[in-house]
């Protein structure tokens, strides 16, 4: 399984394919969530911690275009 929670977001060229896909999931999801229930709160110390709707949706565009950096490697 891809661990992600140690890794920086800032440096997504770093990260390999399993990493950024596993990313892209967890951001959609949060992206959801807070749609749902504006008020659902993450731990300080999660990966996405802080995160609102859009920066999670400009943060999906950076992963899919790191993905196809890495695709063409």
């Amino acid at each position: 399984m891809a661990k992600i929670n140690d890794k920086n977001i800032k440096k997504l060229s770093d990260w390999n394919e399993k990493e950024l896909r596993k990313l892209k999931i967890n951001c959609n999801n949060r992206a959801s969530t807070l749609k749902a229930n504006p008020k659902s709160e993450l731990k300080e110390k999660h990966l996405l911690y802080g995160l609102e709707v859009g920066q999670l949706a400009n943060l999906v565009v950076e992963i899919k275009r790191a993905e196809k950096q890495l695709a063409m490697q």
